[in-house]
């Protein structure tokens, strides 16, 4: 499919009246929809997308302050897969990962979420940065109502844990092209000090995202539709210097070396691993 006819696809998308949207979501979907309007119903069109999501809205700033590793791997990936690519930003948030796409040389880069703000806030940043080669909509991950075999690369930033992966993984199959990738970034459910954090925090996400940060469960279930790439674990113990700063160069320095070893990468805060559709 060429680019000009998908955008043509995601024009008859836009047209979709925000009652009939609305009317098409079942309940889970219309409280992701209600949480993520609400957080990211900020005056922040102005500022830099690299104050996104959590960051910029969550009370646990001072632990993503120390993710610089696992951060510059991601937009290393994006930066060298996207180019000369159709890519998407899977539930793209204020479209961070979209817009360095199209700086990147992404032929076309596509950001989709449920949240209507969120997409207002990345298109206003699309044109003050004024990118032409972009495109930020409001859809259903899992019924992104896209072509089949559209998308040539896809990243997928702390999102699968919002949704149902039954329907999720299958989607992502039928958008993406043979030989197409998918990089994920998720918390991993196995560290027992980031479970109390979160059990700590229960306002700062939905009762379905509680119940599905992701197991190497949902990775073998994820290698019923697609190949299984490059798989790394993140920051075993490096959070810790989110409370005690003056560790961070130590704890990063220990981290590289724990985050290789079996059992013990278990315990990291985050994983990012690969997804390749079979040619």
């Amino acid at each position: 499919m060429n680019v000009t006819k998908l955008l043509d696809c995601i024009d008859n998308i836009d047209k979709i009246s925000d009652q009939e949207w609305k009317d098409s979501l079942i309940d889970r979907k219309l409280k992701e929809l209600e949480f993520h309007d609400k957080d990211r119903d900020k005056n922040i069109v102005s500022e830099s997308v690299a104050n996104d999501t959590y960051e910029k809205f969550y009370g646990n700033k001072k632990y993503y302050s120390v993710t610089d590793r696992s951060k510059q791997y991601v937009k290393n990936w994006i930066s060298s897969e996207s180019k000369g690519k159709v890519f998407l930003d899977y539930a793209c948030g204020n479209g961070e990962n979209a817009i360095l796409a199209a700086k990147s040389g992404a032929s076309l880069s596509l950001g989709l979420d449920i949240s209507s703000v969120s997409v207002k806030n990345a298109r206003n940043v699309a044109v003050k940065d004024n990118l032409q080669n972009i495109r930020f909509f409001q859809a259903d991950c899992e019924n992104t109502q896209l072509p089949n075999k559209c998308i040539d690369v896809v990243i997928c930033s702390g999102m699968l844990h919002h949704l149902d992966l039954s329907f999720a993984f299958p989607e992502l199959r039928r958008i993406l092209k043979p030989g197409g990738k998918i990089l994920a970034v998720e918390a991993l459910d196995y560290n027992p000090a980031i479970k109390i954090y979160r059990w700590l925090t229960p306002a700062m996400r939905t009762d379905w995202e509680k119940a599905h940060i992701l197991s190497f469960k949902d990775i073998r279930f994820a290698k019923k539709f697609f190949d299984l790439g490059e798989m790394r674990f993140w920051h075993v113990i490096g959070y810790i210097a989110g409370k005690f700063p003056f560790l961070n160069k130590s704890l990063q320095i220990i981290d590289r070396i724990i985050e290789k070893i079996p059992y013990i990468q278990m315990m990291a805060w985050m994983f990012t691993f690969e997804l390749i559709k079979k040619k």
